[in-house]
């Protein structure tokens, strides 16, 4: 099933997302909505076990809708094939991968994967696409060290790297900050803003750095306990959408500086 929306990469439409176990249906939120157009990054953002996680995992086909309609590039969701999908969208996940014995290299390459014969063969354009995305993240001098010789920023950017080269128009990256000092959280969400202007990929992150968050997307899904908010940060700072994000004994949101405060 085919929705005509120009420029639009990802839309979402009055999604319900949750669980099915053998007994009942469990739903962790519903009545999303939002449509992502191409070169944008975009912020998910929210408190601890509101569903960031869950909504990325639905989108990218991990888990099932529980109701309502995802839309790629136009495409139902549920009519894209796994390996169609994966030349759709690139997935980075927080899963611990340190300890791999691939070199940055090697690993980088794993991002052709959907365009490869049946045994890996890297065509010359596969090797084009994985230089390239090397140079975009600007770790060359990584190529040769093995991952589990990298710092956890350093690892960060050879996943990204992962990401584009295997040339999607979304990416979509869960907690990307995660372990990571002040600096080095500003650095990769930088690069994302980065990547996005200059690729023309969307780009969709979840994430617990919200005035970072909010100074540097395009757009920003916000889930809360009874609904979920999307727009320009500003358009959420109007509407008041930040007011009780948290408990307000030690932190609240500052209207005028666009950004939490400790009380």
């Amino acid at each position: 099933m085919k929705k005509k929306n120009i420029n639009t990469v990802l839309e979402v439409k009055n999604l319900a997302i949750g669980y099915q176990t053998k007994k009942k249906e469990i739903r962790v939120a519903e009545k999303i909505n939002f449509a992502l157009k191409q070169g944008e990054l975009v912020g998910l953002i929210g408190a601890n076990g509101i569903g960031k996680s869950t909504l990325l995992k639905t989108i990218t086909n991990a888990e099932k809708c529980l109701e309502g309609d995802v839309y790629i590039n136009n495409e139902s969701l549920n009519s894209i094939t796994s390996i169609n999908l994966a030349k759709e969208i690139s997935v980075v996940l927080t899963d611990n991968i340190s300890h791999t014995n691939l070199s940055v290299q090697e690993l980088i390459a794993l991002g052709r994967q959907p365009y490869t014969n049946w045994i890996g063969t890297l065509t010359e354009a596969d090797k084009l696409k994985t230089k390239e995305a090397i140079a975009a993240i600007q770790i060359t001098d990584l190529v040769d060290k093995k991952c589990y010789e990298l710092s956890d920023g350093q690892l960060q950017k050879v996943m990204l790297a992962r990401a584009l080269a295997q040339d999607t128009a979304i990416i979509v990256l869960d907690e990307p900050t995660t372990h990571l000092d002040l600096y080095h959280k500003v650095s990769v969400l930088k690069l994302l803003q980065k990547l996005a202007k200059e690729t023309q990929k969307t780009i969709l992150f979840s994430t617990h750095e919200i005035n970072v968050t909010l100074s540097l997307c395009d757009k920003i899904i916000l889930m809360k306990e009874n609904q979920t908010y999307f727009g320009t940060p500003k358009e959420l700072i109007a509407q008041q959408a930040f007011d009780k994000l948290f408990p307000d004994d030690l932190v609240f949101f500052d209207e005028l500086s666009g950004a939490f405060k400790i009380k």
